[in-house]
């Protein structure tokens, strides 16, 4: 039997000891005469058997020279090593082994006589192709990077399975081409690399049996069972959807460097993109230091402007590897037109693989591979990829749960807030409410109330935001109103129509009402005008072409969304929401500090500035340690806090796009109220008659007069402490006087009565200056004036 009939391959196999029986004439010659004797000794075993040197087709013969063969690999497989390594000597790409340790003879007699030896991870299409990259690296010198590891898996006694790592040694080997071998030139390896999956062209560039292998290899074995149950350990820990995932800066990096190593490149790098099915989109990963070659600079992108259709059908339907050996042959090929190459090419990178990850449900995201060399990746080094995507798909699918984890928090913390403080209460009726559903009891879910705590209120408020919306809203309304004006002007010096000169009437009368008499419907009534009146006027000019440049720059500065100038009230807008967000996030994580010293309920919304409601006592935390000192030190915490606010505005303050001034205000209440949660409008309330006094104080206290005077309880540069106790103005001066000591406060403190609100009487408030720092670091204090002067220097 001749072993080529078995498999169709380029290499014509011969089995043949020639490369080792050299090695042995080598030592032959050495001065050490044990050395030499031993070699001369192997080599006369050898001599009447020329075959063993020629080669020989039929692995039935292995048998006829068994003795031989034992004496020529004596020192390869050292009997004093036998029982430890596991190692085996045989034909290349074939299960025939004719010689091997006592270890490896003892695994398979364990495994069963029924147990038929296979090498995993040696897939049989690819067998012709990884034999023309061997005839590639022995030939021509060029590796293509094929090498896979290959295992055994082997039942033990106990009928579990383990696993061998195999590692081939191939120093006994030669490969030397026939007649029937071509010469391939570096256009044929270009034509390769891209081609893969293309049989008939490997076999067209290296026919069948056109070349010679004259050698045999030896073995290498590993049980590597401990390290592959850890990677299915892991696999399963990345499938498992309950699992979180922190961040890590060197993640990317260490990501980058496994797989250099992994496809032996140097100047690989990494990047991924998100599929959004629903938008049919790539977007990039956001909050990660993940890049994405494929989107180049961009946040997302339409996966047909993203890729041409060719790559979209292969990635997006097929699932398979799409790889460009040459990104500039390429980008020539398809005239600059296809949006992979073109992207890939503005950004300097010359080859690159993109792997689709995907699953059952459709593709997750796209690994994307690059590199500024060309051709160093190709279809042929793509394949390696296999043996990880399982591993990168768990990492996706756990990564999406994540986020969608993360999404539902977010709707949470925006929408319909439950504090982690009070959460076990929930979490306690919710039990039961599932206990009674299973039972088959009707389920009702308990009202959540807390009984006897003491509640904080603080507001950190926008002072004159109405007065800065309306400027804002009358220098838009002014600007848009003169550009029509100048259009109509000119329109009516050419034609003269009245029509033209009523409109240039109406719109003088708007803005002398702007200047003189702004009222609450001016906005609506002026943005209808420009509505009904100016626009459809300027786009039947536009449309017979008259003043063509002037109406089309005034429909630029147009805000497409709102139809109107938004240019002022934008600026507003936008400084609003900044202030909101950059007062709502430091009171966040000064919140952090606070929960540690104590757990209590935690609250904040936004309205023109920041309000948050802090409720304090043992219902709260289920613990019996609580003491009156944890509920005075929170009231110290609350006013430091808002303290350390009003400096952290005023140091942002210049970067808003519109200088608006704050004012602090605190809210005492000494009496424990209870507060119960409203289902319908999914937050806290307080509880009784009594109580409800506290919520009317709030809503109303800002907006009320210092008795006897025009002038607001707040103040900007200065916080309020508003109370109607003489215990709390004794405890709150104790902390003003503490708080100047660390240069927090001025000493203008003064105690003020309120005007009387409806149903609400005998209210005082502390007020005293803010001290300000230009920044953290700044020793230096200042009052407000001190400070606006120091900034408007």
């Amino acid at each position: 039997m001749n072993i080529n009939d078995l498999i169709e391959s380029p290499l014509y196999l011969k089995i043949s000891f020639n490369k080792i029986l050299e090695k042995y004439e080598e030592m032959a010659r050495s001065k050490d005469e044990f050395t030499a004797a031993r070699a001369r000794r192997v080599l006369e075993a050898q001599k009447p058997f020329p075959e063993l040197r020629e080669g020989f087709e039929d692995p039935a013969n292995l048998e006829d020279y068994k003795e031989p063969i034992s004496v020529i690999l004596e020192d390869s497989f050292s009997d004093v090593l036998s029982n430890n390594e596991i190692k085996t000597a045989s034909v290349p790409f074939h299960n025939v082994i004719f010689n091997s340790s006592e270890r490896f003879k003892n695994i398979i007699k364990t495994a069963g006589d029924d147990f038929e030896l296979q090498i995993k991870n040696m897939p049989k299409d690819d067998v012709y192709i990884m034999a023309c990259t061997i005839i590639i690296k022995f030939c021509y010198g060029l590796d293509l990077s094929f090498k896979r590891p290959f295992f055994y898996q082997i039942p033990d006694a106990n009928g579990i399975m383990r696993h061998y790592k195999i590692l081939y040694n191939a120093d006994f080997t030669e490969i030397e081409p026939t007649d029937k071998a071509k010469k391939i030139t570096q256009e044929d390896v270009d034509e390769l690399l891209d081609h893969y999956d293309n049989i008939d062209l490997w076999k067209e560039k290296f026919p069948p049996n056109s070349y010679i292998f004259k050698g045999f290899v030896i073995s290498n074995i590993f049980d590597v069972t401990d390290d592959q149950s850890i990677s299915n350990i892991k696999s399963n820990l990345i499938n498992d959807k309950r699992g979180t995932g922190d961040g890590d800066e060197n993640f990317m990096h260490e990501f980058q460097e496994i797989f250099r190593s992994y496809l032996n490149i140097k100047d690989l790098e990494v990047g991924f993109s998100v599929f959004n099915k629903e938008d049919k989109m790539f977007e990039r990963v956001y909050g990660e230091p993940v890049v994405s070659f494929l989107l180049n600079k961009k946040d997302s992108e339409k996966c047909d402007k993203a890729l041409c259709n060719w790559s979209m059908k292969t990635l997006l339907k097929e699932k398979k590897f799409y790889s460009v050996s040459d990104v500039d042959k390429y980008y020539e090929l398809s005239n600059g037109k296809a949006p992979q190459y073109k992207s890939l090419k503005e950004q300097g990178y010359k080859s690159a693989v993109l792997a689709p990850i995907a699953n059952d449900e459709g593709l997750l995201g796209i690994l994307e591979l690059v590199s500024k060399k060309p051709k160093v990746l190709n279809s042929v080094n793509a394949n390696r990829l296999i043996d990880i995507m399982p591993f990168m798909v768990s990492a996706v699918e756990r990564s999406k749960n994540e986020e969608e984890n993360l999404i539902e928090a977010v709707i949470q913390q925006e929408c319909t807030s439950i504090h982690p403080s009070v959460h076990w209460k929930f979490r306690k009726e919710a039990r039961a409410f599932i206990q009674d559903k299973l039972e088959g009891r009707d389920p009702v879910f308990n009202k959540i109330a807390f009984e006897d705590i003491y509640p904080l209120y603080g507001q950190i408020d926008i002072k004159g935001s109405s007065m800065a919306r309306n400027k804002a809203t009358q220098q838009d309304l002014s600007l848009q109103l003169n550009a029509a004006r100048t259009i109509l002007e000119k329109a009516f010096e050419q034609d003269s129509l009245p029509i033209y000169e009523q409109i240039i009437y109406q719109t003088d009368l708007f803005l002398d009402r702007l200047q003189d008499n702004f009222q609450v419907d001016s906005e609506q009534r002026i943005t209808q005008f420009f509505r009904q009146e100016i626009s459809p006027l300027f786009y039947h000019l536009l449309s017979v072409g008259k003043y063509t440049d002037e109406i089309t720059s005034y429909f630029n500065e147009i805000d497409e969304k709102l139809d109107v100038l938004y240019k002022h009230r934008k600026d507003y807008d936008d400084t609003i929401s900044l202030i909101n967000r950059k007062m709502s996030e430091l009171l966040d994580d000064k919140q952090i500090e606070a929960q540690e010293m104590y757990p209590h309920f935690y609250e904040r919304y936004k309205t023109d500035g920041v309000e948050h409601n802090l409720y304090i006592g043992e219902s709260i935390t289920k613990d019996e340690n609580f003491n009156k000192i944890f509920l005075y030190n929170l009231r110290l915490w609350q006013l430091q806090a808002m303290i350390e606010m009003e400096n952290a505005y005023y140091q942002m303050q210049p970067n808003f796009p519109v200088n608006l001034d704050v004012a602090s205000m605190i809210l005492v209440f000494n009496q424990p109220l209870s507060i119960s949660f409203r289902m319908d409008e999914k937050h806290f309330d307080v509880d009784g008659t009594y109580n409800a006094r506290y919520e009317i104080v709030k809503k109303r206290v800002d907006k009320a007069y210092i008795k006897g005077t025009t002038k607001r309880i707040t103040e900007k540069g200065k916080i309020s402490i508003v109370y109607s106790q003489k215990q709390d103005e004794v405890e709150y001066l104790r902390y003003v006087n503490f708080l100047q000591s660390k240069n927090y406060l001025d000493q203008d403190v003064e105690i003020v009565e309120l005007e009387d609100l409806q149903a609400v009487t005998g209210l005082k408030a502390i007020r005293v200056s803010v001290l300000y720092h230009k920044d953290d670091k700044d020793q230096e204090v200042f009052t407000y004036e001190d400070l606006m002067k120091e900034l408007n220097a």
